[in-house]
């Protein structure tokens, strides 16, 4: 295929509703590097778009040591699902079984949709912005989109263009990005080869993890299809006079300055660090952050990649979004480990390495185990009023308590 050889990265900037250019992504021997327009450095308000990565000044910057583009711009590049549907798109049958990597990073930036996590988007003009948003399509076709993508069938233009408007969210599972009354909502569907109900259990997962006391984003269980689809409220974009404003956001595997190929080496202790040194509120975010270890495990999701925490960035002030893909894996057995480590070498899904890790967070053993006795209290005494909420049948019910929240192994039993 052929492959684009640069990008211009556009953005906006904190407060605005529209759109600026920031400079130029370009392939080099080195990679992608970025170079920032000379009409963005002389903004009075423009704000670099990662001070550790591109900070605002001339000419080429250089790339950190092992990546080969900049993590804060391949933040905002799709993910397994996004490049399943510009395959499904770009190649038709062939897209089911393609190798992603037969499509190169530009590509995937130039082609996926441009109401992209964050507040960047990509485009072949450094002078022109045009979005590349998708018709509107109900609940029920972008649903049937997403089952065809699965499938390997290629997409009518219509829905095609419908499901690609969603293409730049990250993630592996099937969604979509709809609009509803005027906020924007990301749909998530449960897929063909689900073994559990997987929607069902994420939306009780986000309810519970509010329960507690985490900072969440919004969720709603609605049906369409005769199949269940979780809508989350989009927290990265705020109500405009004229439009939405869109936040910048940073990935917390960006933040630790790695790349998919190195996200293993991620862990909850270098990122506490980096909380320590560059966020505006340090200890509360820290407190927060160990509550959403604690409540990861207590709920079964071990699949708390460094994706799948993140960072508003404004140009000054690094907070921690809400919480989101906070999702229970498909457990039998007992023993499981977190994707990141917590403490050390060890990423056990156990209270007890969380109690050795509470100093790393700030907090004595005492405010860790408060933390963790409210969030088992409160898990057990909401359960049944969240199983209604997310209309859990009895068996269900019981393939998920005990299983995937409040397993025994967490308790070290």
């Amino acid at each position: 295929m052929t492959s684009d050889r640069q990008a211009f990265v556009w953005i906006w900037l904190p407060g605005s509703t529209r759109p600026v250019v920031a400079g130029l992504l370009a392939h080099t021997p080195k990679g992608l590097q970025f170079n920032y327009g000379q009409s963005y450095l002389d903004r009075a308000d423009a704000i670099p778009i990662s001070t550790r990565e591109l900070p605002l000044r001339k000419g080429l910057q250089p790339l950190l040591p092992g990546l080969s583009m900049p993590g804060c711009l391949r933040d905002a590049s799709p993910d397994a699902w996004g490049r399943r549907i510009l395959l499904n798109r770009l190649l038709g049958l062939k897209g089911r079984d393609a190798d992603p990597t037969i499509v190169d990073e530009l590509t995937y930036l130039l082609e996926s949709g441009s109401d992209r996590i964050g507040a960047l988007d990509f485009q072949r003009s450094a002078t022109e912005y045009k979005a590349r948003s998708g018709d509107s399509a109900t609940l029920e076709d972008l649903m049937e989109a997403a089952e065809r993508v699965e499938k390997g069938q290629p997409l009518p233009d219509v829905l095609g263009t419908a499901l690609l408007h969603g293409s730049s969210i990250g993630g592996a599972r099937p969604k979509a990005i709809l609009d509803d009354d005027g906020t924007p909502f990301i749909a998530k569907f449960s897929a063909s080869t689900d073994l559990y109900p997987v929607v069902k259990a994420e939306f009780a997962a986000m309810r519970l993890a509010a329960h507690v006391g985490i900072q969440v984003a919004e969720v709603r269980l609605v049906r369409a299809a005769r199949r269940d689809v979780l809508m989350v409220k989009r927290f990265d974009r705020e109500p405009a006079a004229d439009g939405h404003c869109r936040r910048l956001m940073i990935s917390a595997l960006t933040l630790l300055e790695l790349d998919e190929m190195m996200a293993r080496y991620a862990s909850y202790e270098r990122l506490a660090d980096t909380i320590r040194h560059t966020f505006t509120e340090p200890d509360a975010t820290l407190r927060e952050l160990y509550a959403r270890l604690v409540f990861n495990i207590l709920c079964g999701n071990t699949d708390d990649h460094a994706r799948n925490h993140a960072a508003f960035w404004d140009g000054h002030n690094l907070e921690l979004t809400p919480a989101y893909d906070i999702c229970p894996q498909l457990r039998r057995g007992g023993e499981a480990v977190q994707a990141m480590f917590i403490h050390g070498d060890s990423r056990f899904s156990r209270l007890d390495v969380c109690l050795d890790a509470a100093t790393i967070f700030h907090l004595s053993t005492h405010e860790a185990r408060a933390i963790i006795d409210n969030q088992v209290e409160t898990i057990r005494s909401r359960w049944p009023e969240v199983a209604d909420e997310a209309s859990l049948s009895e068996a269900e019910r019981q393939q998920l308590w005990e299983r995937q929240f409040l397993n025994p192994y967490a308790f070290g039993k």
